[in-house]
């Protein structure tokens, strides 16, 4: 789950299209997820309601995702992936003049469900199942890894 704070207009349609398109490809091709776990959500804000440091800023985006399906647990990796996020939001951000931050969460597994159902086991035949059907489906304790 993305969600970018970012000043109103600051994105149109086409840049949110982009940018989810890019978003979502990178963890299919990193970490094979099914697209449909990928969620990103545009929270625009007023002129003059972000204050960073005790100023009004209206140049400023901030990124927060929840990552749930894979967890980083190496700090190599955990590097890796901020930087190849950062690189790939930059014509979004820096390369447009606006400051940015991002930061990552990460919520157990366990503690997650996708239409009532538990997620099956990543890389599982399962997960590829709904990977290759782009939408969750009832599995068998077999198929979840």
């Amino acid at each position: 789950m993305w969600i970018v704070h970012a000043p109103a207009g600051v994105y149109s349609t086409e840049d949110k299209k982009n940018l989810t398109e890019i978003i979502t490809q990178f963890y299919v091709d990193t970490v094979a997820l099914p697209k449909f776990y990928v969620v990103v959500r545009f929270d625009e804000y007023p002129v003059d309601s972000m204050w960073v440091g005790g100023q009004p800023v209206n140049d400023f985006v901030r990124v927060v995702v929840d990552h749930i399906a894979r967890q980083m647990d190496d700090p190599a990796i955990r590097e890796l992936c901020m930087s190849m996020l950062s690189e790939r939001f930059a014509p979004f951000t820096t390369d447009r003049g606006l400051h940015t931050e991002i930061h990552l969460d990460e919520t157990p597994i366990d503690l997650w469900r996708v239409d009532g159902i538990k997620p099956p086991r990543p890389e599982s035949e399962a997960e590829k199942k709904w990977a290759r059907d782009n939408a969750p489906s009832p599995y068998e304790l077999a198929d979840a890894g």
